[in-house]
């Protein structure tokens, strides 16, 4: 028959079968629209983390260029207050190069310039001074240069012509980047970080001590280069320091970027030494007597091949025996004495700052902080009669006298 072998299932016995399909479809369905909600609770609070970190990066970044600006003041605002005008004191120039600076101009020629496409200078050198030739572009010296004490004299022309940027507009720029404006300044208003002594479009000096046009006036500037690491990221922003006429502008201010006519520019990484050039910006503005000194580098790596001093470890017992007071044998007669704290000794030589003494054997005890040492004289009982402090290269006898 066809039907062998299988049960056939009463009415009864069928409904419940049905009943069951449809709970479990049911059943399957509300795990189905539960997983879906879980999925979109998921997605939902993924979107939110994405979110937030995007506003997070935002107002990072938005910080990030707030931190680069040191004002709220936009570049060149006429609003933003000018620097006080202070008179200089007399000056006795030209200032003569000490003896290991770079001469880049004595008055002489423009040997150690070129123009910007490596060609001849085409400035003018007579007198003793050269001066821009309107239309024949900047001048850039022949060395290259990263840390430098830079010496510059400079002169507005005579007779006045223009006003604001357009009179006796120059300017120094350090790795030809970094521009320091030379402007005649001198009862002439423009904005403030354009002035004479400004770093152009980032920092207004702190006064304007501008002497009347025709008069030499000088530049003191102390550059210290960008720091990038091996990627090109930077590590230190540049400083300067400037005297004007032998007066504060610009104290170790941090530059931003390299300076720039209506925009701000980050940092790019370039090479640790480059150019230093001079502003051809259409005035027969005037310079002589340049030079710079080349300044280390900010890290000191220390002294070479070093040797780490033993230090002795000596119980309070031992330490109280170099305990006393002590007397130079110098006709000043001046009074030493050690003290025990805790598990250190400290000597008062000078004043009363109590230097800590550090052990390094039983007769030798180092200064924590300075390249001296006390090498004392032991009795037969170890107790010390006295020692010789030796300090900065000189030898001081000391005896003990309690």
């Amino acid at each position: 028959m066809a039907g062998e072998g299988r049960l056939l299932a009463s009415p009864a016995t069928r409904r419940i079968s049905q009943k069951r399909h449809r709970l479990a479809y049911s059943s399957a369905r509300h795990e189905l629209s539960s997983f879906k909600f879980i999925q979109c609770e998921v997605d939902m609070k993924r979107r939110l983390f994405e979110t937030t970190w995007l506003i997070f990066f935002a107002i990072s970044a938005a910080r990030t260029l707030l931190c680069q600006t040191p004002s709220q003041w936009k570049a060149h605002d006429m609003n933003r207050p000018r620097p006080p005008v202070v008179k200089p004191a007399d000056q006795k120039l030209p200032v003569s190069p000490p003896s290991d600076a770079v001469v880049l101009f004595d008055g002489r020629d423009l040997s150690q310039w070129r123009s910007q496409d490596g060609g001849p200078a085409k400035w003018v050198a007579a007198n003793g001074y050269m001066e821009s030739v309107k239309g024949s572009g900047y001048v850039v010296s022949r060395g290259t240069f990263g840390d430098v004490q830079l010496h510059v004299e400079w002169a507005a022309p005579v007779p006045v012509v223009g006003k604001s940027q357009g009179r006796g507009n120059s300017g120094v720029f350090l790795m030809g980047q970094y521009e320091i404006q030379v402007l005649d300044s001198y009862e002439n208003d423009t904005y403030a970080d354009g002035q004479a002594a400004s770093v152009y479009g980032q920092y207004p000096p702190l006064a304007n001590v501008c002497r009347p046009p025709g008069e030499w006036q000088s530049y003191d500037i102390v550059f210290r280069r960008p720091r990038f690491d091996r990627t090109g990221g930077l590590l230190k922003p540049a400083r300067i320091t400037i005297l004007h006429n032998g007066i504060l502008v610009q104290d170790n201010v941090e530059l931003w970027g390299p300076t720039n006519w209506l925009q701000h520019s980050p940092y790019q990484a370039h090479p640790d030494k480059l150019p230093i050039s001079l502003q051809d910006h259409g005035n027969p503005v005037r310079f002589r007597n340049i030079w710079l000194r080349e300044l280390p580098e900010w890290n000191d790596p220390g002294p070479a091949n070093v040797k780490s001093q033993l230090v002795l470890v000596l119980q309070s017992q031992e330490l109280d025996r170099y305990v006393g007071t002590y007397q130079r044998q110098t006709s000043n007669k001046e009074i030493y004495t050690i003290k025990r704290d805790g598990q250190k000794l400290r000597a008062n030589f000078w004043g009363p700052a109590e230097i800590e003494l550090v052990p390094n054997s039983e007769h030798e005890f180092s200064l924590r902080w300075t390249a001296g040492r006390l090498v004392f004289d032991l009795a037969a009982d170890g107790r010390p009669t006295g020692f010789t402090f030796h300090l900065g290269g000189e030898e001081y006898p000391v005896k003990r006298i309690e």
